[in-house]
């Protein structure tokens, strides 16, 4: 999956925890590495979710790398890139002349992982009658090689992931929901790059840095209006996508300067959740940017902060994000004849 989310292995000192090369420190990012922390040295299976684009593979890694497999084999095999009438031999290999072109005996990744990790991606496109097997697998930790008798057992921790809705796939008759209940013991949804907009700053400067030097380029100047851009821009394809357009800026840059790469992709940038769009003007710091993107929003919601129609939502972050955002750009609500702001609550509740 390369290298968009950079999460490698935790390590523990003194009882504190520290994750060597993590990029961003958003409250929605330490969760899942709490998560991550709290999972990790047990043998439960894991099931990874999120958009695609959000580093399931590598929070798959940090799980493997704090655990107690921690140097055995890390395993992955991505379901929806194996053909479907191949993909139980990928998962329990065969014997030699199992089927038509099998000329040699070959080891599925199960007996591969045999002490270490399995790493599943994209498990909701396993066929239906493959489901099956893979319960029996989990259950037993047991499996016979297409065209053997023979039974195996393997010791075995799964991390599975997807993108796809599976409890909708159950209800739909798509997906085993025993097979469901199985993978789903321990589930961490990885929030989308929109959710963690605190966070873009460093990946933006992280990367800048990766490309300049596989490039041999000097860029060491974001323009205060490219992160803006950067900031705000809704990201569907969520950090694979932002690194890619921070290569094809590094690539586009010239005397040491990013040049935005938004430009031509789209004009202008469409704010998370509302139907409207706004245009960042060169001159405009990015400070300036956030606070006039703050107020406009906050207008529109009719200053309404929290739940699911507030400005919060409409600009993808928690509440008491926004809120500290506020506090720290001087951006005061309104106050009513009874003296307390739109959202019924008194001036001296923001500062809680």
């Amino acid at each position: 999956m390369g290298d968009y989310a950079t999460v490698t292995s935790p390590a523990v000192d003194q009882g504190e925890r520290t994750f060597e090369r993590i990029i961003g420190n958003s409250p929605a990012l330490e969760s899942v590495l709490d998560q991550v922390e709290q999972v990790a040295p047990t043998d439960s299976t894991v099931l990874i979710e999120g958009e695609t684009g959000t580093g399931k593979e590598l929070i798959a890694h940090a799980i493997h790398n704090a655990s107690q497999r921690c140097g055995r084999a890390f395993i992955k095999l991505n379901c929806a890139a194996i053909p479907l009438d191949l993909l139980e031999s990928e998962l329990f290999g065969h014997e030699k002349g199992a089927f038509t072109g099998a000329i040699a005996q070959k080891i599925g990744r199960f007996e591969m992982a045999d002490k270490g990790t399995l790493f599943l991606d994209e498990v909701g496109d396993i066929p239906a009658a493959l489901q099956p097997k893979l319960l029996r697998v989990l259950q037993e930790q047991e499996f016979e090689r297409l065209g053997s008798g023979r039974t195996h057992k393997v010791d075995v921790r799964l991390v599975a992931a997807t993108n796809r809705n599976l409890v909708k796939m159950v209800g739909r008759g798509q997906f085993r929901s025993d097979l469901y209940y199985r993978l789903d013991v321990f589930p961490i949804l990885l929030p989308a790059l929109r959710e963690r907009r605190e966070d873009i700053p460093a990946l933006v400067n992280h990367f800048v840095k990766m490309f300049s030097r596989r490039m041999g380029k000097q860029v060491d100047n974001v323009p205060s209006e490219t992160m803006a851009a950067f900031q705000w821009y809704s990201w569907p394809g969520n950090i694979r996508e932002l690194q890619n357009l921070v290569e094809r800026a590094v690539i586009l840059s010239q005397d040491g300067v990013l040049p935005n790469p938004l430009h031509k992709k789209q004009t202008e940038l469409m704010i998370p959740s509302s139907h409207h769009t706004r245009t960042f003007h060169s001159s405009m710091t990015l400070e300036d940017s956030d606070r006039a993107l703050i107020l406009e929003t906050l207008e529109q919601a009719g200053w309404i902060v929290g739940g699911p129609r507030g400005a919060a939502a409409k600009l993808g972050l928690k509440r008491t994000t926004l809120l500290a955002k506020m506090r720290r750009l001087g951006i005061s609500r309104p106050i009513s004849e009874e003296g307390t702001d739109a959202v019924g609550l008194a001036p001296e509740d923001l500062q809680a």
